[in-house]
């Protein structure tokens, strides 16, 4: 973990907590459950039983074919199974979670793990549940990649190869109309909701002990396992906000049908890659290629827009970037 500077109050676009190790996606089956409940919200647990995810249709990839020079590039054992293996903690909507029936995974990068098989010429690409940290130590034996929100950085690609192909940054949401007049520029003496293993919640603690050493007041934050309990808060007026990946925020609006709104700019944006196995240098190539095939030929941007997600896309598939 690379060393903090000091942080001002004021949010700026910069900020060496970029540099973090942290996932931009959360582990709620993993995280520690001592955050808040969601009890005394203002919102009936009936209203946010419809907000908590949603079925989508997602875009018809039969039109996707296979490519064969870069068929031929996936491994033999790769082959003769026939089934690129996604890991993913599919708690994390819109990219992993699960469908109405609890147990099906879905999201964009479960939809993109079937594309990229359908161009490698494999028969299918699966997602399986896992936590998040036991991720990468099982890629290249129970998983061939790990799509699962990963941000990329250079302590991850000492462990793993990764294949950038979503930039996804940090936003602020709030109740609509904003009644608590939440300043995202000024968040020093606010109450922020925020997930467990973020990212957002890293950054808004340090912003805190910056607030406190400058004589303000510190920010409560405010850590759940799920977005849909912080957005019960939010909504009921016991948080100022929530902070969150840009994504899940814009995801997380739609789902609340009028009632959030995200505030301020999208900030500390930030590459995600999908992981492979650093001795899985022949998948990687067949992944990468596949990857940057869906890039040119606009798979991407389809793939993703039924998540609202289409311009978090990036137009090259590049090999550990950050390195």
């Amino acid at each position: 973990m690379s060393s903090l500077p000091k942080i001002l109050p004021a949010l700026t676009a910069t900020c060496a907590l970029a540099a973090l190790t942290l996932a931009g996606c959360s582990d709620p089956d993993g995280a520690s459950k001592s955050g808040p409940s969601s009890e005394g919200s203002d919102t009936s647990q009936s209203d946010m039983s419809q907000m908590g995810t949603r079925d989508v249709m997602p875009y018809d990839m039969s039109e996707i074919p296979t490519v064969d020079e870069i068929a031929a590039l996936v491994p033999d054992a790769v082959k003769e199974r026939g089934v690129l293996r996604n890991g993913a903690s599919t708690d994390y909507a819109p990219a992993e979670y699960r469908a109405s029936d609890g147990q099906t995974p879905v999201g964009y990068d479960v939809d993109i793990t079937m594309a990229l098989a359908k161009v490698m010429g494999l028969k299918e690409g699966t997602t399986k549940h896992a936590e998040f940290p036991t991720i990468i130590p099982a890629l290249g034996t129970k998983f061939d990649i790990g799509m699962s929100s990963f941000t990329i950085t250079a302590e991850r690609e000492k462990q793993t190869t990764m294949i950038s192909y979503v930039e996804v940054g940090s936003a602020f949401a709030v109740a609509k109309g904003n009644p608590k007049n939440f300043d995202p520029t000024n968040i020093c003496g606010t109450t922020i909701g925020v997930q467990n293993g973020t990212f957002q919640q890293e950054y808004v603690q340090k912003i805190s002990e910056s607030c406190v050493a400058d004589g303000n007041k510190a920010i409560a934050v405010m850590p759940h396992d799920v977005q849909t309990d912080i957005t019960t808060k939010v909504i009921g007026g016991q948080y100022d906000a929530t902070f969150a990946d840009s994504t899940v925020i814009g995801y997380t609006v739609e789902l609340a049908k009028g009632q959030l709104e995200q505030v301020g700019d999208v900030i500390e944006s930030a590459p995600q890659g999908i992981a492979l196995n650093k001795d899985d240098a022949q998948l990687a190539q067949a992944v990468q290629k596949a990857m940057q095939y869906l890039m040119d030929e606009g798979y991407l941007t389809k793939l993703l827009a039924p998540y609202g997600a289409e311009n978090a896309a990036l137009d090259t598939a590049e090999m550990n970037p950050a390195v």
